[in-house]
């Protein structure tokens, strides 16, 4: 595998605002909601969740960051919506960050993932690489590769293998508590996202005050962390 290109790459997405959502969809989305016991107070809880959750399906969100990083030269870029707001292409650390729309994005990571052989990721096989497909799909973009082909890895394609920590790290799901990235890094004494302040749950916030560039930031720390937790996969699992 040392003679082939690896990346690592992560996400970031924020979902439609529910005020801005038409009837119809409304009505679909909170269909599940309604309580025989009429219990609004839990009504109003479960509400909220479902609001601030938009962004978690690629039916009410958008993607608004994606980071790559090859994780031999740790070298990468961040491409991140910045909507009304230009951002200079700038670089730091290695990493470039460049503001583009959602489309320019999708198109940016299939013409990245073309030339490369293994994808690692936390979780990609169960949301970043189904969202980037279906939001593609809206757009009228076709995948270079196939990301979601079989989960286990002796019977993945060797041109286009999939690392999903996630799976890796709970045995595809056999271990009784799985445990989300940062009880992963901090098992592995790997720096973690979220010790800088930021985590995935503020990135609609943030998106919304119009600080992109954090955003980018952000996920940064995630591909990071992810080719960190990488290098412990390959050489202890």
């Amino acid at each position: 595998m040392s003679t082939m290109k690896r990346i690592a790459f992560d996400i970031e997405t924020v979902g439609e605002n529910f005020d801005n959502i038409d009837e119809i969809t409304k009505d679909v989305l909170t269909h599940s909601l309604v309580r025989d016991d009429g219990d609004e107070s839990d009504k109003e809880r479960l509400l909220r969740d479902l609001k601030d959750g938009l962004g978690f399906s690629p039916l009410t969100g958008q993607v608004v960051a994606v980071g790559v990083m090859d994780i031999d030269s740790q070298k990468g870029g961040v491409y991140f919506q910045s909507p009304e707001k230009p951002h200079e292409r700038v670089e730091e650390d290695g990493i470039t960050f460049e503001a583009m729309t959602e489309e320019k994005i999708l198109k940016k990571f299939w013409e990245i993932a073309e030339h490369a052989n293994v994808f690692v990721t936390f979780n990609g096989r169960a949301f970043d690489v189904p969202f980037l497909i279906v939001k593609s799909a809206v757009h009228g973009i076709k995948p270079t590769v196939n990301l979601m082909q079989n989960r286990y890895l002796s019977y993945q394609n060797s041109g286009a293998v999939h690392v999903d920590l996630f799976d890796q790290f709970s045995f595809y799901g056999a271990v009784r508590r799985k445990g989300g990235m940062h009880l992963w890094c901090r098992a592995f004494g790997i720096k973690s996202p979220k010790e800088d302040g930021v985590n995935g749950d503020d990135v609609a916030r943030l998106f919304e005050e119009g600080k992109f560039l954090d955003i980018a930031k952000y996920n940064v720390g995630d591909i990071r962390a992810t080719k960190e937790l990488f290098h412990i996969w390959e050489k202890y699992f």
